[in-house]
């Protein structure tokens, strides 16, 4: 496996009588082993922008390598090396879980054709049984597709993605729709196979917890990479950890900050004093006016996702 999993240059997608660019661009490379989020609200690119780099659909200009294949000239070779859950499932609901794994196996060249379960080689079963157990769906294996619920199908998908063992995969909203506990489930199981086997991860998602976690954010807004870093840089650079102090009553302790130079802001729970200049018990021990609410607010990744896609309305593309 290269050292990039994927390497972005100058990406562009534009639709027939679009008034703006789908993708408008972007750059940015990955990192071979590493887990990374693509986050943006709908209609800003980020389905566009898989689609293209699982080979699903056309670009319009840019460079693309995936696993260290260009996109263009070796599509099939991209192929053999990602794992793909849609947006959308894409499941033939009239198979078998099973029925649906083995075709889906066969096209990528895994193994010859064989009409049955038992008629496949042994280690193509030993797979499917394992994955399947692994993830809960064993029992359910040889059931038809429109039997199942909505976790079930995801889990199916991810079995079925994971068959050739790729080295990249691709999730574009995994877990809509899901219950807490189906969640919870694919998501032990997908951060389990990128740390213990390096497998690369790239996720879009709505859902900022699962997003908390990678090891690297990349935020595209109206085509545009808005933002990129660690979860840590992204929070830390947008806003600032403060203390909420307040006092009965208030003017008591305004009067106190304002006599020790201490900045703040009014606001309807209290006094906001940021912590980009102190250490909160620094601070907490310079104060003498007794004290009625002390908490300190360190900023969510929602928090930080909220701030930049605020910052980015009205610029780029409308």
């Amino acid at each position: 496996m290269p050292d990039l999993a994927v390497e972005v240059t100058d990406l562009v997608k534009t639709y027939d009588k679009a008034t703006f660019n789908a993708v408008d661009g972007i750059s940015f490379s990955i990192e071979s082993g590493k887990f990374v989020a693509f986050l943006g609200p709908n209609g800003a690119g980020k389905t566009t922008t898989i689609s293209i780099l699982t080979t699903t659909l056309a670009k319009s200009s840019g460079k693309v390598t995936v696993a260290g294949f260009n996109i263009d000239s070796q599509p099939a070779k991209v192929r053999q090396h990602i794992g793909i859950i849609f947006q959308k499932a894409s499941l033939d609901r009239n198979l078998t879980a099973e029925e649906n794994i083995r075709f889906h196996a066969i096209l990528y060249g895994m193994y010859s054709f064989r009409p049955t379960f038992k008629m496949m080689p042994p280690a193509y079963q030993k797979r499917v049984t394992d994955l399947a157990g692994i993830l809960g769906i064993e029992d359910v294996l040889f059931n038809p597709i429109k039997t199942y619920s909505g976790g079930m199908q995801r889990k199916l998908e991810l079995v079925r993605s994971l068959m050739h063992e790729p080295t990249i995969l691709f999730l574009d909203e995994p877990t809509a729709g899901l219950d807490p506990l189906s969640r919870r489930a694919l998501w032990d199981y997908i951060k389990s196979i990128n740390k213990e086997k390096g497998t690369t991860v790239f996720l879009t998602t709505h859902y900022l917890d699962e997003a908390d976690g990678a090891d690297r954010i990349i935020v595209i807004n109206k085509g545009k990479i808005v933002s990129e870093g660690t979860t840590t840089q992204i929070k830390k650079n947008l806003i600032n950890q403060y203390l909420l102090l307040d006092s009965e009553p208030r003017h008591v302790l305004m009067k106190e900050l304002a006599d020790k130079g201490i900045k703040y802001l009014v606001t309807d729970n209290g006094l906001q004093v940021d912590l980009d200049e102190y250490e909160p018990q620094e601070l907490i021990t310079k104060i003498k006016t007794k004290l009625t609410i002390l908490q300190t607010h360190t900023p969510s990744l929602e928090d930080a996702y909220l701030e930049i896609i605020r910052s980015n309305e009205g610029n780029g593309n409308a």
